[in-house]
Parts: structure tokens; sequence; C-alpha cells
């Protein structure tokens, strides 16, 4: 039991320093990642105004992964969908929030995706 509240607390600390040195503004909003052990959620955030201007997730109604095998894949496609949205709503560039993960894997994967749909981070 206390093997976990380690993690989770160490987790935390992870998140709180990454924290005090990003901020997202106006013109570079912040992309905020989030993995869990079936989905990934992202989230383009204005701090300033603290509203999430686009969202996209594994888990979505309107992504269709069902052909895509792999989790780095299916990682990969929402990264490339929520920087069609991005654009489409107006932001090229964000500043990147791994939320506490190490940047590997899935988290790399979506970082990857958004830069090939034309975000620059």
């Amino acid at each position: 039991m206390a093997k976990q509240s380690d993690k989770l607390s160490a987790r935390s600390k992870r998140i709180r320093r990454i924290r005090k040195k990003i901020s997202g503004t106006p013109e570079h909003p912040r992309m905020r990642v989030f993995r869990s052990n079936r989905h990934i959620y992202v989230q383009i955030i204005d701090d300033t105004t603290q509203k999430t201007l686009v969202s996209m997730s594994s888990d979505d109604k309107s992504f269709d992964g069902s052909d895509i095998k792999g989790k780095k894949e299916k990682a990969a496609k929402v990264g490339e969908i929520v920087a069609q949205r991005a654009i489409e709503a107006g932001i090229n560039k964000v500043v990147f929030d791994r939320g506490g993960n190490l940047y590997h894997g899935r988290v790399k994967a979506l970082s990857e995706g958004a830069r090939k749909g034309g975000l620059v981070l």
C-alpha cells in the first residue's frame, strides 16, 4: 500500500515542478497530456483565462481508432487530430506539458504526431 502512495506523491511532485516552469498564454497555450492505462487525453489550455481551448482523446466519440493497432500509434493519431483542431482554432504554437510522465513512448508519439499535424512545440 505504501508503494502506491509513494508513486502518487512522486508524480504530483513532478507535476508541480513542471508547472512552476511553464504556463500557457493566449499566444502560446499549454498542451497538457494525461496518460491512463487504456487511453491518452490532450487539452490545450489558456492559463490566463483558465479555459480549455481544444481537447481530444483516444476515448473521444469522434476518434475512430478501430483500424489502428497499438497504443503508440493511437497516441500519434490523437496528436495529429488535436493539431488539426488547434490550427482550425487559430493556435499554431503551444507549450508542451507532459504531465509528470517521461518524454518516452506514448507521450513522445503524441508530441511527434502534433508536430506532424503542424503545431510548433
